[in-house]
């Protein structure tokens, strides 16, 4: 890029290692061993760095994802956040997102997670029950669960996320209302509910395509409803597709990521959306080392991105949240044609889906763009 620098408020930082190798799992990872983690670390200071060449870094938000976050050891994790906070200002940020594995950590790395500026964090719990653990390849068990959030707020963790993932081969919507249950006896601060999708180069796909496992868009909807009922009788707010929280405590990265904001991603296989262009770095650990300490970057052929492909983009996410998008945007006949067949509404200004216009968000979007 060359011209302005643009102001980017929202960081997302990539880590590949997770321990173990889901088989659902379409993100790029890896288990440790080609890479120290001290090399890694290095590696993404010296990639932050590069990138203030080209925009303005002043974080409001900062994500760390992956793979499983939660693996890197405390002395790392130290190192990584003084490195980084040699390069930008962190002391700005309104939230700090972690994710984690519950048998990855105890409090005393929490404690350090928390004395180096994290607030939230995303506990991988998928399911509640044995049997979907057990196809999940998920190595905790309930028990973990507990104790992984018991040490979350011990350590002083502000706020508290639980992932649950639903239609699970073999599970049955009993198994799905008491993993919602207990959840919700938890006192965690954020659900997120994700529909199990197949994607490419998992093991689940393969099962899938040879038939062993099939989908069914009127079972999801089952699971989907009933978590809306359930959570939405506990006084919870169901703000996005895939997300509930207790009002006040919705994520700030992920809103500014649905309504369009420029963010910087950092690690291999990051992905980076500033002032109209956007790129993905290489999906390769020890490849992307070697660039960051050759040239200072490791990212792919980007692409520019129009103002109304970027519109576009920022209305198909905008549907997918309980403020929807303002009514201008819809053109009136195709709005009337939704709201006549239940799947939206006009509230005040805003075009907004119902809960079952929530289940076919993406085919709605689709629709309208």
């Amino acid at each position: 890029m060359s011209g302005t620098r643009t102001r980017v408020r929202h960081v997302y930082v990539h880590v590949p290692f997770c321990h173990r190798i889901c088989p659902y799992c379409g993100f790029y990872k890896h288990q440790p061993g080609k890479t120290s983690y001290e090399t890694f670390a290095g590696a993404l200071t010296n990639e932050l760095r590069f990138a203030l060449r080209d925009c303005e870094v002043v974080p409001r938000t900062l994500y760390f994802g992956g793979g499983t976050p939660s693996i890197l050891p405390g002395n790392v994790w130290r190192g990584l956040v003084e490195g980084m906070g040699r390069e930008v200002d962190l002391s700005g940020l309104e939230e700090w997102n972690l994710e984690a594995n519950p048998r990855t950590f105890d409090e005393a790395k929490a404690a350090v997670w928390v004395e180096t500026g994290v607030t939230r964090v995303s506990l991988g719990v998928q399911a509640f029950d044995e049997g979907s653990l057990q196809v999940l390849g998920r190595d905790h068990g309930p028990e973990d669960v507990a104790e992984a959030v018991n040490a979350l707020r011990r350590a002083g963790i502000r706020e508290v996320n639980i992932d649950l993932m639903f239609s699970v081969p073999g599970q049955r919507l009993a198994d799905w209302e008491r993993s919602l249950h207990a959840a919700l006896d938890l006192a965690p601060d954020h659900l997120s509910t994700y529909n199990l999708t197949y994607e490419e180069d998992t093991e689940f796909l393969q099962r899938y395509e040879s038939g062993e496992w099939t989908a069914d868009a009127d079972r999801d909807a089952e699971f989907f409803l009933l978590a809306d009922r359930l959570l939405g009788e506990a006084g919870w707010v169901h703000y996005e597709v895939s997300n509930f929280a207790r009002p006040g405590h919705e994520s700030v990265h992920n809103r500014a990521y649905w309504a369009g904001a420029d963010y910087l991603g950092l690690g291999p296989s990051a992905v980076s959306t500033i002032g109209g262009a956007r790129w993905r770095n290489l999906p390769d650990t020890v490849r992307w080392v070697g660039q960051i300490q050759g040239v200072g970057h490791a990212r792919l052929d980007g692409e520019s991105l129009s103002e109304i492909q970027l519109g576009m983009e920022r209305m198909a996410l905008l549907l997918r949240t309980s403020e929807g998008v303002p009514r201008s945007w819809v053109e009136e006949d195709l709005a009337e044609n939704l709201i006549g067949e239940g799947l939206a509404e006009w509230r005040d200004a805003s075009f907004v889906l119902t809960t079952g216009g929530m289940m076919v968000a993406d085919e709605i979007a689709a629709y309208l763009c």
